[in-house]
């Protein structure tokens, strides 16, 4: 460790420990679902190896921080022989909970909602040029909990639905709206480049497990879709999500407050009182 008067260079942070313990998982995960889960963690482990090989060898990358002066430091400990007093979830200032920072939940829902009109503008321009009807891809989506389309042919897919459509649009809604909340929650936890994670990375996993078990979920989908549409169309929903909520101006964590003020919600005796100005 280099130290200076103003920095101290300390080793830089890296996601590649992240993404070879994933991919291990996917590894082992494939043995009891599909191959194509078992590569894709064969893949992620292999390119995350020589990642962290890079990042450490020949020479460590480091990261430049500032030394903190001397007054603002921590003052020497001193032992004091008394029992030790456990600190309770939160108190004092007290960290429980990683990342010190985070995304408000209603950016999360803000980005799901955005990603779902960009996601199904796809799905809808695919299912006008593949064939010649908006509806399709639609009515697939619905298949998943509508007896009379899930043994369906083309004919009766491509034809408007009014049941199938505000069933689909429940559907699409509430997943990406679910979505949303879990990309702001984990972001946050990602190094960075938060369109590689969104519109890269998870899409290509979240593409491998439907095709692992969409025939189990969706036969009709499973029978009708195409993988490349497919992909770009979640592509489209990461990149959108994972935008929206990168832009928005993270706030930092406080553990002691209920979940209601975490998530910015103003309630009469939830949300602690400011202070008067003097």
């Amino acid at each position: 460790m280099h130290e200076t008067e103003t920095h101290v260079d300390l080793p830089a942070p890296t996601p590649w420990p992240m993404v070879l313990a994933l991919g291990i998982t996917l590894g082992f995960a494939g043995i009891v679902t599909h191959q194509l889960v078992a590569w894709v963690g064969a893949v992620m482990t292999l390119v995350a190896a020589v990642g962290w090989w890079y990042d450490v060898l020949p020479a460590e990358k480091t990261e430049s921080v500032p030394r903190v002066p001397q007054h603002r430091r921590a003052r020497p400990v001193v032992p004091v022989p008394e029992t030790v007093q456990h600190l309770v979830v939160g108190e004092g200032g007290h960290r429980v909970r990683l990342p010190l920072q985070m995304h408000p939940y209603r950016s999360g829902l803000r980005g799901g909602l955005l990603g779902s009109i960009a996601m199904a503008g796809v799905a809808v321009v695919y299912g006008v040029i593949a064939h010649g009807s908006p509806w399709f891809p639609i009515n697939a989506l619905s298949a998943v909990l509508m007896p009379s389309l899930s043994d369906a042919g083309l004919p009766e897919l491509v034809a408007y639905s009014g049941t199938g459509l505000g069933l689909g649009v429940v559907i699409h809604l509430l997943t990406s709206l679910f979505v949303g909340l879990v990309f702001a929650c984990l972001l946050p936890m990602l190094p960075r480049r938060p369109i590689l994670w969104g519109g890269v990375v998870t899409p290509l996993l979240w593409t491998g497990l439907i095709w692992a078990t969409l025939g189990v979920v969706n036969p009709t989908l499973e029978a009708h879709i195409s993988w490349i549409w497919f992909i770009a169309s979640q592509v489209a929903f990461g990149v959108v999500c994972g935008l929206v909520i990168a832009r928005t101006q993270p706030i930092e964590t406080i553990q002691s407050w209920p979940l209601a003020a975490r998530a910015g919600v103003e309630v009469p005796g939830v949300m602690p009182e400011k202070e008067p100005e003097e």
